[in-house]
């Protein structure tokens, strides 16, 4: 997992969801003269027509209904479905402090000691990356300093891009009472000074040791930061997604009430698939799944319909679980949260309550155990319509790929990962060593195995902009990276693969009603693009944009350069 080549943050700001009111009547258009794709393929159409908010046509030389809009030979695409990311969290802090835009670790402390006399008690937000600090453990000490310039002593708690590490000064420690006699949690990692002082990074469930002393986001913030997720991603031609999780979480409020009230208002335009947090705790796993079968929602917008497990952490802090140890001093594998027994019961009560799995795996050992227990769990008999799937795959052992295929496991895939950015070239390769770099993203050779394949950004990770993604997936590389070179660029995927993917495929996961399928008779769900990326050159995918969003037969979005 790494930090976004293309400014996470310059996608998903207020900008990105302005345009015109973001909930019409229901439509009556017709788009002309574009290139047309149905989630699966390019089909032999220029036009499309909406009546009533419902698609009455497809084809060449129908009859206009409503307004004309001519496309002007751009792609007319279903709206994106972005298969795992974050859109609560990513609001939250695009509302409160946001450090995603820095570009170095002096940015993120003027901007950190600019906030301090604005506020009393925690500052709390995040977007800091890894990459601008040594070994990717920013120092209490800097928080400190930056504190005392403004004569603050306020607490202070930045998560960084990725959610998995946390950087916190000295106050916080304190107050979280973390010291050198300090454990950390299963999981968790402190980092460390040579005598055995902590120095004010924490990773994976060390996180929760401060994140338990902070207030949780009331409702309103949950609900705020929701409503500004979804402008932002309706702005970037999105119009359903997975929320990786939803529930309480490490000291978050509940973020399935705020879905719940946003619905219940009408302010749910989105098609939103929640994924229920699964503990790292639990002893009682059919009572657990029990319990989670009872929080399942399954109405016209918002479905509880999968159950997350997080299986590993990531390679920059050394956390991602892999086979063989990492070639660095510390020796280590990396963090299995599970014990292998009780991720087979765990699946097995999951699925047997009717409740699909998703899971987070970045080290190669980590989607092995994942396969095996999905194995298993095909062997005892699945539910024949189980949709389960693995997310991120960063390292994953060739010997692993076919089964994908096999056992019907989708490749949740998050492709803007996929090249040569910082993180990727200082913290991922000099510890994975030569030949498991080559085993990351495989996502050609999944495709050529017949894996299916979905697609999505962990935003606020990185930028949940799908077309920045398109283009690395079709490219293996991304103009803002630092190495121009593709990475590994036989695992590049066609365009209308990825196309694909990031529609149909992931509207199949997430189990939506319309989004990610353009079909007649069906409710209006597409993106408009500003331009026909099948006529442009593969290194220019990452500009194209979009100009009218449609959800449920009501235009959600629409630039301003858009006669209507």
């Amino acid at each position: 997992m790494s930090a976004d080549p293309a400014a996470a943050g310059a996608a998903a700001g207020p900008a990105a969801g302005a345009g015109r009111p973001a909930v019409q009547d229901p439509l009556d258009l017709t788009i002309a003269n574009a290139a047309v794709f149905d989630g699966e393929r390019l089909l032999d159409a220029d036009t499309v027509t909406v009546s009533g908010g419902t698609v009455t046509g497809i084809g060449r030389g129908l009859d206009p209904v409503g307004r004309v809009v001519d496309a002007h030979g751009a792609l007319l695409a279903p709206g994106f479905v972005d298969a795992h990311a974050h859109p609560v969290f990513a609001g939250v802090e695009a509302l409160a402090f946001d450090v995603s835009q820095t570009t170095s670790a002096a940015e993120v402390l003027a901007a950190v000691r600019a906030a301090l006399p604005q506020g009393e008690g925690w500052l709390t937000g995040g977007g800091w990356s890894m990459a601008h600090f040594p070994g990717g453990a920013p120092l209490a000490s800097q928080l400190d300093e930056a504190g005392a310039a403004v004569g603050s002593d306020r607490p202070i708690q930045l998560i960084n891009r990725d959610h998995h590490s946390a950087w916190v000064n000295t106050a916080a420690l304190r107050i979280a009472g973390i010291d050198r006699t300090t454990q950390p949690p299963p999981g968790g990692v402190i980092e460390r000074d040579e005598h055995g002082e902590p120095t004010g990074t924490l990773h994976e469930s060390a996180m929760d040791l401060v994140a338990a002393h902070i207030p949780p986001e009331s409702p309103e913030e949950l609900r705020a930061g929701l409503l500004h997720g979804q402008a932002a991603m309706h702005g970037l031609g999105i119009t359903g997604y997975i929320d990786a999780i939803v529930g309480d979480y490490s000291g978050h409020g509940d973020s399935l009430a705020a879905y719940v009230a946003a619905e219940a208002a009408g302010e749910l335009t989105m098609e939103v698939n929640g994924s229920l947090w699964w503990g790292r705790d639990i002893a009682d796993v059919e009572a657990e799944a029990a319990r989670l079968a009872a929080r399942r929602v399954d109405s016209p917008r918002l479905r509880t319909t999968q159950v997350k497990f997080m299986l590993d952490g990531i390679v920059e802090s050394m956390t991602a679980a892999m086979a063989q140890p990492y070639r660095c001093a510390c020796g280590g594998t990396g963090t299995q949260y599970f014990a292998r027994e009780h991720l087979r019961a765990a699946f097995a009560a999951i699925s047997a309550a009717g409740l699909d799995i998703h899971c987070h795996a970045i080290g190669d050992a980590a989607s092995t155990e994942a396969l095996d227990a999905f194995e298993a769990l095909a062997a005892a008999g699945d539910r024949s319509d189980a949709r389960h799937h693995i997310a991120h795959i960063q390292v994953v052992d060739p010997a692993d790929i076919p089964r994908f295929a096999q056992l019907g496991i989708t490749a949740n895939m998050q492709a803007l990962w996929a090249c040569y950015e910082d993180q990727m070239v200082e913290l991922n390769m000099p510890v994975l060593g030569e030949e498991r770099s080559g085993w990351q993203y495989p996502f050609g050779d999944l495709a050529r195995a017949g894996a299916p394949l979905a697609m999505g950004s962990d935003w606020p990770v990185s930028s949940p902009d799908p077309w920045q993604a398109i283009h690395v997936a079709v490219n293996r590389s991304h103009p803002t990276a630092v190495r121009p070179e593709p990475l590994l660029p036989h695992q590049a995927l066609r365009l209308e693969t990825a196309l694909a993917a990031y529609t149909s495929g992931s509207a199949r996961l997430a189990r939506t009603h319309t989004a990610g399928r353009l079909r007649v008779g069906a409710p209006a769900d597409f993106a408009l693009a500003d331009a026909n990326p099948f006529a442009l050159p593969a290194q220019e995918l990452h500009t194209v944009g979009t100009l009218l969003t449609a959800a449920g037969g009501r235009l959600v979005h629409a630039d301003p350069q858009v006669t209507l």
